[in-house]
């Protein structure tokens, strides 16, 4: 085999970049989707202009418009500079100082709706089926939808009551106590 003959691989596509320096890192897949979405948005936005030819005002325009324009609420837009910050910093190699200055806006207050039993059990009651038995354990374990969803039976141990959760929020292992099903 000859130099001549091999050629070079094209460079991958921003997105794929993206998502190769996500898994690489261990986010969750979705936060992979989210910042994939974000990051194809903000280049969309500015008219496919590749991200390294663009300087801080065009960076700060894009958090601006959703903030202004799209009324996002604060946590979408948390989390869209949070994929401009992770696209510059981790994939471009750019460090951008200036985007850390950036305005965030201020969450709302809100109470909790929090469902007496009663209520709760009027609500179960409507139910029927795996939905039910998803709703049950959501409600008796203080899981996170996603946890359920990946819920197997081997993590479920019916003479102490409890279930292990592995792959619960921010990746440690918890224990939950059933006690409300």
């Amino acid at each position: 085999m000859n130099v001549e003959s091999v050629q070079s691989a094209p460079a991958p596509r921003l997105l794929d970049q993206v998502r190769n320096r996500i898994r690489y890192k261990h986010y969750s897949y979705r936060t992979e989707q989210a910042y994939v979405y974000w990051v194809r948005f903000f280049v969309k936005w500015h008219r496919l202009r590749n991200p390294r030819d663009m300087g801080a005002a065009e960076v700060e325009a894009f958090p601006a418009y959703l903030a202004n324009e799209r009324k996002v609420a604060a946590s979408t837009h948390t989390q869209a500079l949070s994929a401009l910050l992770f696209l510059y910093r981790e994939v471009l190699g750019v460090d951008l100082p200036w985007l850390k200055e950036i305005g965030r806006p201020k969450p709302r207050q809100r109470v909790p709706v929090v469902l007496s039993r009663g209520e709760v059990k009027v609500r179960l009651g409507r139910m029927n089926g795996v939905e039910r038995s998803l709703a049950q354990l959501l409600y008796g374990t203080g899981m996170r939808l996603m946890e359920a969803l990946r819920l197997r039976i081997k993590d479920v141990d019916f003479e102490l009551n409890e279930i292990a959760e592995r792959d619960g929020e921010g990746g440690r292992g918890v224990v939950s106590p059933i006690d409300r099903l």
